[in-house]
């Protein structure tokens, strides 16, 4: 049989839909190598604004430090909670819809629509840091559970900010002083803890207390040792009580269909570098309730706030008897009546046998 013939002209034909589909080709895989070399951004919400543990911390960590830790690969932009126009109470719906795939919840706004969150950080429960660790370590299983089973959120870190604790405009010698003053709170355990003292209770932003004060609106004003330094209640107020109240505790989670999506690589590389973010959140605040206290009351210690000369009004023995005492029969058996039963069960899971402090029946 003869050979068949192909035309020079068919030959270049072929051959250049062939290149042609090679280029083709080439250039698809050159975009899916692109796209595959590109880093991936995160869109993170982060804490407050202008404090240290969002400026020195958590701002360089996901800014900066991502990125080298990532070799390039992985990078994210931050905005601070209270300027990201979202109200606090919405924070945990937001992250379930996956609107805020990363966020920043704070505990004391958070728990009015999910009061089990509330429970390491009632007011009284701890008077110090050591406490609040303890605290924070045997409930964190449950706040892995309820953030993820009810939620649909992945907890990644939990932070906390300095202690809140009491500036007063007029002397006082103890706890037992506070009877009749009107006092600003943040939550409602607050409340409770002020009311038991017979105190009245003032809910007041943290934007608003310096008017509150000059308005004769209160008395006194439950905050940070160096965010009521930041504002100038070394100025407004003669007396400061130091110990916490609270402490006003921040849950970092993701949506979980945002977390599960990433590469594991990289969620292999968030798990294993958030915990020292987190340590060094708490050595910040750590220190920094330290260091407020020394610059109000104008005491060695004080580089970055300003020196006032605020008295300090020591904790006594009755003091801590009467904070346990306001706790037992007043915050705690509150929290569970907003709370529900399951709130008492878990408490005695968890909590309870901890602090030899059972939760009473509702």
């Amino acid at each position: 049989m003869a050979a068949s013939f192909i035309p020079a002209s068919a030959l270049m034909r072929a051959t250049g839909r062939a290149a042609l589909a090679l280029l083709l080709a080439a250039g698809v895989v050159g975009q899916a190598l692109a796209q595959a070399a590109a880093p991936q951004q995160l869109r993170i919400v982060g804490g407050l604004a202008g404090l240290n543990q969002y400026t020195r911390h958590e701002e360089p960590f996901w800014t900066t430090e991502l990125r080298k830790l990532s070799g390039g690969q992985l990078s994210a932009e931050i905005v601070p909670f209270d300027r990201a126009g979202i109200r606090g109470q919405e924070m945990l719906q937001l992250m379930k819809l996956g609107v805020v795939p990363f966020g920043t919840a704070l505990v004391s706004q958070s728990a009015v629509a999910e009061p089990l969150l509330a429970a390491p950080d009632l007011a009284g429960l701890n008077p110090d840091i050591a406490s609040l660790r303890k605290s924070i370590a045997a409930y964190r299983p449950q706040l892995e559970k309820t953030l993820r089973e009810q939620h649909g959120i992945e907890l990644l870190a939990v932070y906390t900010y300095p202690a809140q604790v009491l500036f007063c405009k007029k002397a006082f010698s103890g706890l037992g002083d506070l009877a009749r003053r009107r006092i600003r709170v943040a939550s409602p355990p607050q409340a409770d803890w002020v009311e038991a003292l017979g105190g009245v209770a003032v809910s007041v932003g943290f934007a608003g207390i310096v008017d509150a004060f000059r308005a004769g609106n209160i008395d006194c004003a439950i905050t940070g040792t160096m965010s009521g330094n930041t504002i100038g209640l070394h100025e407004l107020t003669s007396h400061i009580h130091p110990m916490a109240v609270s402490w006003g505790i921040a849950l970092f989670g993701a949506n979980q269909a945002t977390w599960k999506a990433l590469k594991p690589e990289f969620r292999s590389l968030i798990s294993r570098e958030l915990p020292r973010l987190e340590q060094a959140i708490w050595a910040e605040s750590e220190r920094e309730t330290g260091e407020g206290l020394a610059c109000n009351t104008g005491a060695a210690g004080c580089s970055s706030g300003r020196r006032g000369h605020m008295t300090e009004v020591k904790p006594s023995a009755e003091d801590d008897r009467r904070r346990r005492q306001i706790v037992a029969d007043t915050v705690l058996p509150r929290w569970v009546q907003r709370c529900g039963p399951q709130c008492a069960e878990v408490w005695n899971q968890t909590l309870g046998p901890q602090l030899g402090l059972p939760a009473p029946p509702r």
